[in-house]
């Protein structure tokens, strides 16, 4: 993205000019053109020749006394036309030495084009104006060149630090005073920055807030586009920016010009800005330390329907989140993906509420398992959630029951969807795995095999007691012969003191081995 110098050059409009003092002592009358009055004035101009149109290059205020038109209605439109087509900001006359009075052909013509007409009442010197306006543009000018070059400077010493994406839209929210968001081609929100309060504010009118940011601007919506060799894939907007305008699309196209660097720098190794903004919501909803109402304009700013709808909450381990992401556009299912932690990942469906919620996520662990493979991946699941509210305890729960089958799932009979009352006595000790009478417990009854040396028998162990101490299955998963198991077993049987036959003696085993490896995880 290139900017040049006149488009960081910030104007004032015709309005403002007329507010200057030294312009208010002429006493100033808008007698055309009052709607047309936001205009930027780039440079002020004083020409009495009839033909000044054609040495405008536009954005000009013309100041004139009209000597040179008095007599000549032609000239008079013709003067005024030519402004026109030479794009000038406004034509300001002076009164008295050639006109009395506004003259009408100049009035309406001017009307017609939608050019502001002023006439000053008073005698005023030209020059005092043009001294004034002129120094006003340049300081801003300069203004605008200084905040650019820091803005740049800002901006790249963060991305030269490595600094996250947040912080970059962190630093030009505090230079724009306002909400900033980052949206891709369809605006749905990937990352906002600002005083939280505002930008809750603006995504809960986001639909159409992105209506307007996508046309055009105006009431301080400024937006620049992302992209860099002839592709176009997001924007950055300034919701409601209450400075200069030209400043304003300074700020964002710089903004914009770092968001590309920093994008072009993390490479195609770094997950997508649309994955780091699920992630971000998700990890809120599950953390629970944002309050779900307050995250649903995140959610509907994301694209998640969220009015009228069923939410499942599910955890996925050892899933792609790619193909997670894929399968959900394949099924039609509108939902998020988001990888958490520790080969967890995060997957929240959202589902019209006359649809079956249970039969589509168990269609969706199937189809899954039929891609990866049986034994690859456990979806666990909540119950359903009719209330947004109630999708934070939905996720937690989710992850509970997730991790409560992590280290058991290849030889736990599971179903495809694997909920809470699937875990029995696992989830349980899960829930209770940080109490220190159940950390004694296990400790005192797994004393003999907590070396390094044991963890093959502790794994042999592990199998025996999930599979319902079947022999023939344990065999099997751990590729040993019949007698070879039985050598193990008892060896287990003696290291502990305990024999695995009686039902007691292997259930208090069996509890004190799911403790130990849930305060492992």
């Amino acid at each position: 993205m290139t900017i040049t110098l006149d488009s960081l050059e910030p104007a004032l409009s015709v309005r403002q000019v007329l507010t200057l003092e030294r312009v208010l002592a002429g006493e100033p009358e808008v007698v055309a053109g009052a709607s047309h009055l936001d205009r930027a004035v780039r440079w002020v101009h004083v020409a009495e020749a009839a033909d000044v149109g054609v040495m405008l290059t536009g954005g000009e205020m013309v100041l004139t006394t009209g000597v040179l038109l008095a007599g000549d209605e032609d000239k008079q439109a013709e003067y005024v036309r030519s402004l026109h087509r030479a794009e000038a900001a406004a034509i300001v006359l002076g009164l008295g030495r050639a006109f009395p009075a506004a003259p009408d052909v100049m009035r309406r013509a001017a009307e017609r084009c939608g050019l502001p007409m002023v006439v000053l009442h008073r005698p005023f010197p030209f020059a005092e104006l043009t001294e004034e306006v002129q120094s006003r543009l340049v300081r801003r000018k300069f203004a605008a060149v200084s905040l650019s070059e820091a803005v740049r400077t800002e901006l790249t010493a963060l991305i030269t630090a490595g600094a996250p994406l947040q912080r970059l839209l962190d630093e030009v929210a505090r230079h724009s005073a306002c909400p900033v968001v980052v949206t891709n081609l369809a605006h749905r929100v990937l990352v906002t920055a600002g005083e939280r309060p505002a930008v809750d504010d603006v995504l809960r009118d986001w639909e159409r807030i992105a209506r307007q940011a996508g046309g055009v601007e105006g009431d301080g919506w400024i937006r620049a586009e992302l992209g860099g060799r002839g592709e176009r894939w997001g924007r950055i907007v300034l919701c409601g920016y209450r400075g200069d305008t030209a400043t304003g699309r300074l700020l964002a196209d710089r903004a914009a010009e770092a968001l590309v660097l920093h994008r072009m720098l993390a490479g195609g190794a770094a997950c997508s800005w649309e994955e780091q903004s699920a992630q971000s919501l998700l990890t809120d909803l599950v953390s629970g330390v944002v309050p779900a109402r307050q995250l649903l304009p995140r959610a509907r700013a994301a694209g998640l329907p969220v009015n009228r709808r069923t939410f499942v909450p599910l955890v996925v381990r050892d899933g792609d989140p790619a193909r997670l992401e894929r399968l959900l556009r394949l099924l039609g299912m509108p939902g998020l993906v988001a990888e958490l932690a520790d080969g967890a990942t995060a997957v929240l469906l959202s589902l019209p509420r006359d649809q079956d919620a249970g039969a589509l996520a168990t269609h969706f662990a199937t189809r899954l398992r039929t891609e990866t493979g049986p034994g690859h991946t456990v979806v666990a699941a909540a119950e359903a959630r009719a209330s947004w509210d109630d999708v934070p305890t939905g996720l937690r729960e989710a992850r509970h029951v997730a991790d409560a089958v992590a280290d058991s799932s290849a030889v736990l009979d599971l179903p495809p969807v694997v909920r809470l009352k699937d875990v029995h006595l696992r989830g349980l000790i899960r829930l209770l795995r940080d109490d220190p009478h159940v950390q004694s417990f296990a400790e005192r009854e797994l004393d003999g095999m907590l070396r390094e040396t044991d963890e093959d028998l502790l794994s042999v162990l592990r199998t025996y007691l999930a599979s319902g101490r079947n022999k023939s299955r344990t065999a099997q998963l751990h590729h040993v012969s019949r007698p070879a198991l039985y050598r193990r077993l008892e060896a287990i049987q003696v290291r502990l003191g305990v024999d695995l036959d009686d039902f007691e003696q292997a259930a208090s085993v069996h509890i004190a081995l799911l403790a130990h490896d849930a305060q492992q995880q």
